[in-house]
C-alpha cells in the first residue's frame, strides 16, 4: 500500500503542537489519547528525519563554498565517499 504524501516541515509541526494541546486538555478518551500519542511519535520522528536532510543539505553546501570540512553525500544507499 502507498504511503500518504510526507506533509511540509510547518504543517507537521503545526499538526504536532495540536495534539500536544489535545493530549494536554486531558479529556480524550483513553483510545484516542493513545491513538494521537502514536500519531504524535511517528510525526515527532519525521520532523527529526526532515532536520537531520536539512543538516546534511547545509553542510554540503557550505563544504560546496570552501568550508573547511567535507559532509557526506545525502544519499546513503550510494555507500558513502
Amino acid at each position: 500500500m502507498k504511503q500518504p504524501p510526507q506533509p511540509s516541515f510547518d504543517e507537521g509541526l503545526d499538526r504536532l503542537e495540536a495534539l500536544v494541546q489535545q493530549l494536554e486538555a486531558g479529556s480524550l478518551p483513553l483510545e484516542a489519547a493513545l491513538a494521537r500519542f502514536e500519531e504524535g511519535v511517528r510525526l515527532s520522528q519525521a520532523l527529526q528525519q526532515q532536520l537531520a536532510e536539512a543538516q546534511r543539505k547545509v553542510e554540503l553546501l557550505k563544504a560546496g563554498l570552501g568550508g573547511e570540512y567535507r559532509a557526506d553525500p545525502l544519499d546513503p544507499d550510494k555507500g558513502g565517499p
